[in-house]
């Protein structure tokens, strides 16, 4: 049966290499009806209206840090948050949180107001992630310096205020003035908290992680390394079986080798993220990341005003290829794309694997895992 006015009727039935949970099935099927998963095998299959196979065939991906795509940024209002989103569903994101640039309290607050009018009307979009303003001027990155403040409690309680019942995530380093006892009180309400463009030592990471941190944005960009006498929080994290880790899996913000680092100190814990900027399917050229100039030179985006890197161009599907070239398995890379961060945000009994009854988000890849097809809600997705 085909797609018919964007509405998928009858059933689906998905065959090839099922890779999903960590496991890794040949000869397989998944059935599809009416947006759910309803029946998962191998070998004989059951007849459906229509087959889509593929070489694999996995869950749809879930972006934990995504700015934007497509020429425009989620900062930009509800028409360019929904243009970013169909640009990365296209390259098998069909869950994803909307990432905001630090901005004045002002902007942010707004801002985090669009994309909950979005998430209100389309669950594809499963929340807002601040990065910032609570961050170390040491550890900017492509953060405004003006821009930057500590975590008092009048801020956060405008940003709670500004995000309402939209689950949220927020990136702040717990050194600051107030910084451990904003990871308390905004993880008791719920949200999600990353440790990130964060100066703080090993320590101070594991406190932070005590006081109910439990993520870290994009492992080894905006924070100490592994140093020898000085470690940043990673070690922390690395021992800590609360912690799901982000990286930034694009062969430029992290060497292949420490990627694969990532997944062997922290086995299941890892999440690929794009941290994809305005310019993620665009050609090179000029643009803008929050406030600050950027250049897109080769793909890379970089200030303007100092060179550092700036968001990514990145998209999901290849993410996974970067991780698997760095000599992840393939079971664990594509994990880390679906349910690792589906688990990090709570909502891994609907998304972020293929068994009965979850959501059918599905991304069918090819033998070189570019993406073949994707279902979202059991619908296919246009494809350029």
């Amino acid at each position: 049966m085909e797609q018919v006015t964007g509405i998928d009727v009858g059933t689906t039935l998905l065959r090839g290499r099922i890779v999903s949970d960590g496991r890794d099935l040949d000869d397989a099927w998944a059935l599809v009806e009416s947006g759910r998963i309803v029946e998962v095998g191998n070998g004989s299959a059951p007849t459906a209206d229509r087959t889509i196979a593929g070489a694999i065939v996995a869950p749809g991906f879930v972006d934990l840090h995504c700015h934007g795509g497509a020429g425009v940024a989620f900062d930009d209002g509800e028409a360019a948050i929904e243009r970013a989103m169909a640009f990365h569903r296209a390259h098998g994101t069909t869950r994803q949180l909307a990432s905001l640039v630090t901005g004045s309290l002002d902007d942010m607050t707004a801002r985090a107001g669009a994309i909950a009018a979005v998430a209100a009307r389309d669950d594809r979009l499963l929340g807002v992630h601040l990065e910032g303003p609570c961050i170390a001027e040491a550890r900017k990155g492509a953060h405004d310096a003006a821009l930057l403040r500590d975590p008092d409690a009048a801020s956060i309680d405008a940003l709670v205020a500004a995000v309402g019942a939209m689950p949220a995530m927020i990136t702040l380093a717990p050194e600051l003035d107030g910084g451990m006892d904003a990871v308390t009180a905004l993880a008791q309400r719920g949200w999600r908290v990353a440790v990130g463009h964060t100066d703080a030592v090993v320590e101070q990471g594991a406190a932070a992680f005590d006081a109910g941190a439990t993520l870290v944005t994009h492992a080894f960009n905006g924070m100490r390394g592994l140093d020898h006498r000085a470690p940043g929080v990673l070690p922390a994290a690395f021992d800590d079986e609360r912690v799901t880790i982000e990286v930034i899996a694009d062969g430029v913000h992290v060497h292949p080798r420490m990627v694969r680092l990532l997944f062997e100190a922290a086995p299941g814990r890892v999440a690929l993220v794009t941290d994809a900027m305005a310019a993620a399917g665009q050609p090179d050229g000029d643009w803008m990341l929050g406030s600050l100039a950027v250049t897109v030179t080769d793909g890379v985006p970089r200030l303007r005003e100092g060179g550092s890197i700036a968001g990514s161009t990145l998209t999901m599907d290849r993410a996974v290829r970067v991780a698997v070239d760095a000599g992840v398995p393939l079971p664990a890379a594509i994990d880390a794309a679906t349910r690792v961060p589906a688990r990090a945000l709570g909502v891994d009994d609907r998304f972020g694997s293929i068994a009965p009854g979850r959501v059918a988000d599905v991304v069918v890849l090819d033998d070189r895992l570019h993406v073949a097809a994707v279902l979202s809600r059991g619908t296919l997705v246009p494809q350029d």
